[in-house]
């Protein structure tokens, strides 16, 4: 089963949709980050949790 590392990111309200999208396309291009979940409040502001999936080196043995 494949192991994940997570990241929250807050957007305060304000923000555009342009600017949040362009936000998470930085992450996912550059971090190599994935959408998990995204969570829009009331008051227009929004937490997104970003993951990465954690790859572990294999011990090579001689």
């Amino acid at each position: 089963m494949p192991e994940y590392e997570f990241r929250d990111v807050y957007v305060p309200r304000g923000v555009s949709r342009k600017d949040t999208a362009r936000l998470l396309t930085d992450h996912a291009e550059y971090g190599h980050w994935e959408l998990d979940r995204l969570r829009l409040h009331p008051d227009g502001s929004r937490r997104v949790r970003l993951r990465r999936r954690i790859i572990r080196q294999v011990r090579a043995t001689w």
